[in-house]
């Protein structure tokens, strides 16, 4: 696994719009960006990343902008600048071989999933999975924003479980609305495992079985040894969605070195059967050692995870920890 190299003063963070743009929530970006600035970082964005609508731009515009930030060398580390939905379409006009000559640490959340997967199973090159530029928008920055910030900086803190999650957030709200208590659920017993990390957003993850940028299986067969950790962030896929978007993971070869399995708290829950989102997993996975309702994914607060890294990881008595070590 090759790790981009961390830069713990002052330096470029590279901003691009590899979905949509920011311009709906342009002042959240704005106090994004100000609390990165207190944080030493300075700035360089693309020319899309302040765009409105569902895309920034057309899918080669959008390569041609993150392509620009690669290459420059005065950028020393990518952030998407937000999610939604289409970012999958930039796929087929991506050159991995970009990536190789420019190695790079490459962070977003939600939507970026797609590509943060694909250049760390083709190619071997960690990716950062948890925040996107738009997330450091606080009039105070919570914990978890600024360990997420100390790790962007290389600081590999390990991260303990919070005590409380937000169910649902106030317009105009200057923080996180935190009021519900955080309790992580292991299915099967205590959880206590070392491995290999990758996931990101299942919503997006179930769409590259068939594709041309599925390289799970070179990548789960040369980390065999290690063991796999998976883990899902959920945003809206229904107790059916969710059940039927693992099976096709599964039957796809994905799961076959698997130790474990740790799942965020959905965003948007919901389903039209008597199906739970704890008996998919249990249909999916048996025995296999399952953490749910993790500080992973859309429902802050939230956890870094670098994909490819080895992590351990800690649940019991309904409290959880992650540490990411940079292992080869």
């Amino acid at each position: 696994m090759q790790y981009p190299k961390f830069h713990n003063q002052e330096f470029y963070l590279g901003i691009t719009a590899l979905s949509a743009g920011v311009g709906e929530f342009l002042n959240d970006y704005q106090k994004s960006l100000e609390n990165l600035t207190k944080n030493k970082f300075k700035f360089k964005e693309t020319a899309s990343v302040r765009n409105k609508g569902d895309v920034s731009n057309t899918p080669k515009n959008r390569v041609s902008e993150l392509i620009k930030l690669l290459e420059d060398n005065e950028v020393d580390f990518i952030m998407c600048a937000t999610g939604e939905e289409f970012l999958l379409e930039i796929l087929p006009f991506i050159n991995l071989n970009k990536f190789k000559e420019n190695v790079k640490w490459l962070m977003g959340a939600s939507d970026p999933t797609s590509l943060l997967y694909l250049i760390t199973t083709a190619l071997d090159i960690a990716t950062i999975y948890g925040f996107n530029a738009c997330s450091f928008d606080h009039k105070i920055l919570h914990e978890s924003q600024k360990i997420a910030l100390q790790i962007i900086k290389g600081n590999l803190i390990k991260q303990n479980s919070f005590d409380l999650y937000e169910k649902s957030r106030p317009k105009n709200a200057t923080c996180y609305n935190l009021t519900e208590k955080i309790y992580w659920k292991n299915l099967n017993g205590d959880f206590d495992i070392s491995g290999r990390i990758i996931g990101g957003c299942l919503d997006c993850l179930r769409n590259l079985p068939g594709t041309p940028f599925d390289y799970t299986k070179t990548f789960i067969e040369k980390y065999k040894k290690d063991g796999i950790i998976w883990y899902f962030d959920i945003f809206s896929l229904t107790t059916e969605n969710f059940y039927l978007a693992l099976f096709q993971l599964k039957e796809a070869g994905w799961f076959k070195y698997i130790k474990g399995v740790i799942i965020g708290r959905v965003k948007f829950p919901g389903g039209f059967s008597k199906l739970t989102y704890q008996e998919a997993l249990k249909k999916i996975f048996g025995d296999i050692p399952i953490v749910m309702n993790a500080d992973i994914g859309h429902v802050a607060p939230k956890m870094i995870i670098i994909n490819g890294c080895i992590a351990h990881i800690i649940s019991k008595n309904k409290k959880g920890s992650i540490e990411l070590k940079m292992e080869k």
